[in-house]
């Protein structure tokens, strides 16, 4: 087709002609299913399909007081996954109507993390203002690969990194941080700009030493994946011990580890201190990591050992910088206002840091995923990390992060739900929800000791967990679950009641999906339990790995939790009690469990 055959195709408005082939006329019809580059009239439809979708979303959730998940569909076995198998791609488009409800029902049945009986392992619901915010990136996809392609939405990261590093108490025009995928993200840049620094030749010829990644026995799993990804290989952890009250760092085992390395020449690439652990939320001396990492300093021609905070739990405690706790303003109560101030003395240490990993899709309540990389000397990373640029991509601005970054291509939705959450928040929005969040929790625990057959495991600890063991009604929690802790004789009763608490869960599982239940509380609330809480005084070095204290786990991170919610939790923890009860839990015995 000649040019101007090939133009006369199209009208001016930019549609086609009736004799336009095929493909023209289903291209220019396409141009209803992508957002409208102008304002004028007709307003583009995006608006009001979004409005649409989310009211047909809304539908899916329940009449109060319904079930904690959405859509009336029960799955007590899970989705049948199986039939994903079966899909295929149909010959011509659907609508864009059609589409969005075929979406709406892929929710059905999903937990509604901000239901007041909602309360599992660390999944918070998202704030508002960082939905729209990251919404927007959707329809105008920034990527802060660099300047050029995300432009002002750059300033959400840079702003952001400027905001977490004042909390932090580090300078924030030397200091730096990137958005990334999770915790997960935040250690692997953690650990890959360790090895960059101890290493710097592993960058070009890989590594090639054994080098160690000193962890506490309490740190995240996510030093499997660091170290497995980066090549540095999981053998080369050493696990440092724990205290056995407190779960955090034992200092004396971490210089016996340290000064054997120092003796033997080996270095070690970094000290991971685990700022708030899940359940125990054990809180390591970075100080005092840090003095250790200065009296060992690795060997020639290695470089300075990187002190990395796994603080994806505990960073937002950083934000009671400038609360007056003498004259209390948000009015915490007596019981809780100490513990607030114990955790943020707690965290601050992480200004000895080199790097930081802060988490917002968790205590900021910002949606998934959203985590903040930090480092002190932002330079220093850029440097250590900068890789040649590309012959199709010009550095055209001052911020052109894609020549450091792990991701090349990268949403600005992260930055931007981080900075909205930031903004919207403050400093009071985050303290009255971290401190309502202990509030929700002491009265939990006051409820579990005014229970026989209930007591709470970990009443020492001051994180967002509650963690708690039920008994046979005959039987008094605490004073079982005291001699279970401490006496070997009683390793075969601690084994029976940890298969107790494992169907206690389960039985609170299917009857929040909707399974048959019996008793008074109409919606069973949707919780976790854990089978490693801590071991047994008896088996500090977890050489015995029946000898662990199973658990079962209530984790209030959103506002609409109330007392009236807890009471339904107790009284559904005590009706599957009564259930398994029942139902013979206590044939098995300790060989079947080994």
């Amino acid at each position: 087709m000649d040019t101007k055959t090939f133009e006369a195709l199209w009208k001016p408005d930019g549609s086609v002609h009736d004799h336009a082939p095929a493909w023209a006329k289903r291209r220019a019809d396409m141009r209803r299913a992508f957002p409208s580059p102008y304002r004028d009239a007709p307003p583009d439809p995006l608006a009001e399909e979004l409005s649409v979708a989310i009211q047909q979303l809304d539908q899916l959730k329940p009449q109060k007081p319904g079930p904690g998940y959405l859509g009336t569909r029960t799955w007590t076995d899970g989705p049948p996954y199986e039939e994903a198998t079966k899909a295929t791609l149909h010959p011509q488009m659907e609508s864009v109507s059609k589409v969005v409800e075929q979406s709406i029902k892929l929710f059905e049945g999903l937990p509604i993390w901000n239901h007041p009986l909602v309360m599992p392992n660390v999944i918070p619901p998202a704030n508002k203002a960082a939905i729209i915010a990251a919404m927007m990136t959707e329809v105008f996809s920034p990527n802060i690969i660099e300047g050029e392609y995300s432009w002002n939405v750059e300033f959400a990261e840079l702003e952001s990194a400027a905001m977490v590093a004042r909390l932090i108490g580090w300078d924030a025009s030397q200091a730096g941080g990137l958005f990334t995928f999770g915790g997960s993200g935040c250690y692997l840049y953690g650990l890959k700009y360790a090895l960059a620094r101890v290493l710097p030749d592993s960058r070009s010829t890989g590594v090639r030493t054994d080098a160690k990644l000193l962890v506490s026995q309490q740190g995240h799993y996510a030093m499997l994946n660091a170290s497995d990804w980066t090549g540095l290989g999981m053998n080369n952890i050493v696990p440092i011990k724990t205290h056995p009250t407190t779960n955090a760092m034992d200092m004396n085992d971490l210089e016996r580890v340290m000064s054997s390395l120092y003796r033997q020449g080996t270095p070690i690439v970094a000290v991971v201190c685990t700022m708030g652990t899940t359940d125990a939320f054990a809180v390591d001396p970075v100080a005092q990591v840090r003095e250790l990492i200065d009296k060992y300093p690795n060997p020639r021609p290695y470089g300075k050992t990187l002190l990395y905070c796994d603080a994806v739990i505990g960073w937002s405690w950083l934000t009671f910088g400038g609360y007056d706790f003498d004259a209390n303003p948000l009015n915490f109560s007596p019981e809780v206002l100490p513990i607030i101030r114990e955790n943020h003395e707690a965290i601050k240490p992480v200004v000895h840091a080199d790097a930081m990993g802060c988490d917002f899709h968790k205590v900021g309540w910002a949606p998934y995923n959203c985590s903040l990389f930090m480092m002190r000397d932002g330079m220093e990373f850029q440097d250590l990390m900068r890789r040649p640029g590309s012959v199709y991509l010009q550095e055209r601005t001052s911020y052109n992060p894609g020549l450091y970054t792990l991701e090349v291509s990268r949403s600005g939705a992260y930055a931007m739900a981080g900075w909205a959450t930031l903004k919207f928040f403050g400093y009071e929005g985050f303290q009255a929800i971290l401190g309502g969040i202990l509030e929700m929790q002491a009265h939990l625990r006051d409820r579990l000791g005014q229970e026989r057959s209930l007591v709470c495991v970990n009443p020492d600890d001051h994180g967002f967990v509650t963690l708690f063991r039920v008994y046979p009604s005959k039987i008094d929690a605490k004073r079982q679950y005291e001699n279970e802790l401490a006496w070997p004789d009683c390793r075969n009763d601690l084994i029976k009641h940890n298969r107790f608490q494992e169907q206690v869960a389960n039985t609170l599982w299917q009857w929040f999906r909707g399974g048959a239940k019996s008793g008074g509380t109409p919606y069973t609330p949707y919780i976790s339990y854990t089978t490693g809480f801590r071991p047994t005084e008896y088996n500090r070095d977890k050489s015995d790995p029946y000898a662990m204290i199973y658990a079962l786990k209530s984790f209030p991170m959103n506002v609409n939790i109330d007392p009236p919610a807890m009471q339904t939790l107790i009284n559904a923890v005590l009706e599957a009690r009564d259930y398994v009860e029942h139902e013979g839990w206590g044939c098995c015995s300790t060989e079947s469990q080994e």
